[in-house]
């Protein structure tokens, strides 16, 4: 294949491996073992709208279904072969989205290798024409449904080999095991060569590094592995050794009293300061669920189950945590709402020592009488309640959230769509922050205005979790008429980054068009619903043996 005439400039702030590298990756990059497994059919359009029990995919009583044992098909299936492969004629809308998707491809030496963020040319680039590690998982899971994994082993294996780079802010150097935020591959046409260039969070705004990124790595290789049903790809021991040093920054002992990461702002999808430093929901829940990953993909040899043991310790801890004290529904708010505090000893209830008068007035009336969610951050004081989607998805489809939480929270999505998704969906948290809040939460950001980006602005990538997350509950209608929603206006706005406004109905003011995980988060979304068996790459069954908390410790031992 020819290298992508993508406008790719070259940034000298980051560090870039020679072109003439000697690495053989095409021993590495041979094409993996397929099964031969043919597709499954796709669920009655009246079962997945009415979540009829007599379908087998879906559960009784809005129960958890077994997705993780339904093995997604790797079967290839091109473009022009999609009325093939779903049975129905698509959609012009579909159609369009993998056009689109096809030109952000980006290609290393003639193998694809990821998707830059954005084909926006009507501004400065800055880093969107970059591929994302974050962003790039929607593009990855659409490309694994469509059976077309090499690009997605290729970008695995390559993120692998950066992750080797020595990595320096300044004069302080980063942990081994911190991958790239992004990568950017730059072509010589002279000598016709390509050279790739990464970020690892010097050249970020705030200058973070991604704690997300190795999470999302090996969340995608799980994936990967699920979808082909390869194994090789994990074996390899370069891909054990990146899974360890990964794991291995996590799961350092230091001075925490609790078993969630505590983070930096900006530090994930939310990478400006947005009053999400210290145990942010995004992170504890991708925490989660790459460590369960972790379980399945890592080698039990010596080394292997050293770090089993120490992963099952940390699961089991996490999750009483989470779900004890991240949990908010009508019964846990009045409780706080009635918190005593300074309170000292083992037996007090208000751990937090959080203050009843903190609680911001909006959430009281938020708060349906059946629903719940995971609330934004928990540490010393601080509750913040803000509602982010990604967590609260996340926490589905890891099974940090009981099957009684997943559907409460869905219970909260139905129960509040115009606040959530509105004229388009989903909202990256709600409500908005403004006024002397906005100010000192923010700095003053222009771009985190209220209803804006970040600060209560709607995404359309985050489609492909909810819809994930309604399919694991048995409420995929729900999905559907969100999607619905989108396809008013996703395409005809040119496929906007966010929307802006307390409902989503503007294209946000700084917002790119063309965003490549907008596009994929569609595609994702529209392909998981017709066909829910994809819902097995991207979603974990309950662990019986991380029983549900029924009622609070009296002590804080883990």
């Amino acid at each position: 294949m020819s290298v992508a005439s993508v406008d790719l400039t070259q940034n000298d702030s980051v560090k870039s491996v020679d072109s003439d590298d000697n690495i053989d990756f095409s021993k590495l990059l041979d094409k993996p073992r397929h099964l031969n497994i043919e597709r499954q059919r796709s669920l009655d359009e009246k079962s997945l709208v009415e979540a009829s029990p007599r379908h087998p995919l879906i559960a009784e009583n809005g129960r958890h279904m077994d997705f993780e044992n339904v093995f997604s098909p790797s079967k290839r299936s091109s473009f022009n072969s999609c009325n093939a492969q779903y049975g129905l004629e698509p959609h012009l809308m579909f159609v369009e989205a993998w056009e689109a998707l096809r030109k952000t491809m980006v290609y290393f030496r003639g193998q694809p290798v990821g998707t830059i963020a954005a084909l926006d040319n009507s501004d400065e680039k800055l880093n969107y024409d970059q591929v994302f590690v974050r962003d790039f998982v929607p593009s990855a899971l659409a490309f694994l449904m469509n059976g077309e994994p090499e690009i997605v082993k290729n970008f695995i294996l390559k993120t692998l080999r950066l992750q080797s780079w020595e990595k320096k802010i300044d004069r302080f150097q980063l942990g081994e095991g911190v991958m790239p935020a992004s990568f950017k591959v730059l072509h010589d046409p002279v000598r016709n060569t390509d050279t790739i260039m990464a970020d690892f969070g010097e050249s970020a705004i705030g200058r973070v590094a991604p704690v997300d990124s190795g999470f999302w790595w090996i969340i995608l290789l799980r994936a990967y592995t699920k979808s082909t049903g390869d194994t090789s790809l994990a074996e390899m021991p370069d891909c054990q050794k990146g899974m360890r040093l990964i794991l291995a920054l996590c799961l350092s002992e230091g001075f925490d009293t609790f078993p969630t990461l505590l983070c930096a702002d900006g530090c994930s999808m939310i990478d400006r300061r947005m009053g999400v430093y210290g145990y942010p929901i995004e992170i504890q829940a991708l925490f989660f669920m790459a460590l369960r990953c972790a379980l399945v993909l890592l080698k039990q040899d010596d080394q292997g189950k050293e770090l089993t043991d120490r992963i099952v310790k940390r699961l089991h801890a996490l999750s009483f945590h989470m779900r004890s004290y991240f949990w908010l529904d009508l019964k846990q708010l009045n409780d706080i709402y009635r918190y005593k505090t300074e309170e000292y000893s083992h037996t007090a209830v208000n751990k937090f020592n959080v203050m009843p008068d903190s609680l911001p007035e909006w959430v009281f009336d938020f708060m349906p009488t059946y629903g719940g969610y995971f609330l934004g951050n928990v540490g010393p004081s601080n509750m913040d309640f803000r509602w982010f989607c990604l967590g609260n998805c996340i926490a589905i489809l890891s099974s940090l959230a009981t099957p009684e939480q997943s559907t409460a929270i869905m219970d909260l999505i139905e129960s509040r769509w115009e606040e959530l998704v509105g004229d388009m969906p989903v909202k990256v948290c709600y409500p908005a922050i403004e006024g002397h809040d906005w100010r000192i939460i923010t700095g003053c950001d222009p771009k985190n205005t209220r209803w804006s980006y970040h600060n209560g602005g709607s995404w359309p990538v985050l489609l492909w979790l909810l819809t994930a997350a309604c399919i694991k509950v048995g409420r995929p209608q729900i999905a559907r008429r969100a999607i619905e929603v989108a396809e008013l206006r996703l395409a005809k706005d040119g496929w906007p980054e966010y929307y802006d406004g307390k409902s989503g109905r503007y294209i946000g003011k700084q917002a790119r068009k063309h965003q490549t995980w907008s596009v994929a988060g569609y595609l994702v979304a529209k392909m998981m619903l017709e066909d829910p068996s994809h819902l097995g790459m991207i979603s974990l069954e309950e662990d019986k043996q991380m029983k549900p908390t029924i009622k609070r410790s009296s002590s804080w031992s883990f």
